[in-house]
């Protein structure tokens, strides 16, 4: 991450306690590049605190809520109180995330040839565009290339990233099917049958993939590939659905067979 980057007020951020005092304990942001934050005495836990060595020691990590940034006196006030047991889950496996992408995106740099320069470039452009490293990574296993249309990066980087985050992210999912059976007995028949399949293959979504196969005439298959089967369903509903009004628009005919593949998970 930028060594300018500051966190905002109310973010959640892995911290290790580096010195505990009788009023509270000094700590480095691990995200944020060693910056410093502090957890004052009243922030430890909800409750009176005698010893703030009870509850946090040297070389722990925690997981603090920012309470207040001071840039100019590079201070970072924090609390540890703040944090339920959940939000430390989460935020714990946020940043082993995190560090994952860090050690994907240093493979990415080595096979596409980039400087330090470049690969800090590249960090900042993903963490822009996707919120955060691993992020990008998941959408890249989601979609393929197809999640850096609109990300400036080279399609050898953007390759790169695919290749690496569909060898090592497993994204829960479920794959359905259905088939279309098409017909049209225009002199055109073919061209009109295509015209609706390219309109039914354009019903999609960011976190779903959606494929259209040809069986044997006249029938269509039909697979959704998505994070649940609400999603999915609604997905294959509208496909089948746009393929059958085209077809019909265009004087053929359209029937929908439902059928369910195995989860996987």
């Amino acid at each position: 991450m930028d060594n300018n980057k500051w966190p905002e007020v109310g973010e959640f951020v892995v911290c290790e306690v580096k010195n505990v005092t009788d009023f509270g304990a000094y700590t480095t942001l691990e995200e944020y590049n060693g910056k410093e934050g502090f957890i004052h005495i009243s922030e430890i836990r909800a409750g009176w605190v005698k010893y703030v060595r009870d509850y946090v020691k040297e070389g722990q990590k925690i997981v603090c809520k920012v309470l207040n940034v001071d840039t100019t006196r590079r201070h970072i006030d924090l609390s540890l109180k703040d944090v339920n047991e959940h939000q430390k889950r989460a935020k714990i496996q946020d940043w082993k995330n995190e560090q994952k992408a860090t050690k994907w995106l240093q493979f990415v740099a080595e096979e596409s040839k980039l400087d330090e320069k470049k690969l800090q470039k590249l960090e900042n452009t993903l963490f822009d565009e996707f919120g955060s490293n691993y992020a990008a990574f998941e959408e890249a296993a989601i979609q393929g290339e197809n999640a850096f249309e609109d990300v400036k990066i080279s399609k050898k980087v953007a390759a790169n990233i695919v290749k690496l985050a569909q060898e090592n992210i497993k994204l829960p999912y479920v794959e359905i099917a259905g088939y279309v059976d098409l017909t049209n007995n225009a002199p055109n028949g073919i061209e009109l049958i295509r015209m609706a399949l390219e309109e039914a293959n354009n019903v999609d979504r960011d976190d779903v993939r959606l494929n259209i196969t040809y069986t044997g005439a006249p029938r269509y298959r039909i697979q959704v590939i998505a994070p649940d089967y609400k999603v999915a369903e609604a997905v294959l509903k509208k496909s089948a659905e746009t393929a059958i009004d085209k077809i019909q628009q265009l004087g053929g005919k359209g029937v929908f067979h439902r059928h369910i593949e195995a989860a996987r998970s």
